[in-house]
């Protein structure tokens, strides 16, 4: 009986939280939750820019296999 109520004792202290610690959790997740879509929002970003500088290298790659076709320079092709 008595480890009973110790047992009772225990869990009833340490179901009591505090309230501003709580609070600090509760604004700590949504910190994180804008954090992580700001990170999205920037990852999105610059894949829109690789995907630019792609698009910029293949026409350049195109605009040299020209020229070089043009003077009569072999290139090998990756």
């Amino acid at each position: 009986m008595r480890n009973a109520l110790l047992l009772a004792a225990a869990l009833l202290l340490t179901s009591c939280r505090d309230p501003r610690a709580e609070a600090n959790i509760a604004q700590a997740m949504t910190d994180v939750g804008t954090q992580l879509s700001a990170m999205q929002q920037d990852y999105a970003v610059l894949q829109g820019q690789v995907d630019s500088l792609r698009g910029a290298v293949a026409r350049q790659d195109t605009i040299i296999g020209r020229l070089a076709s043009m003077a009569g320079l072999p290139i090998t092709r990756r």
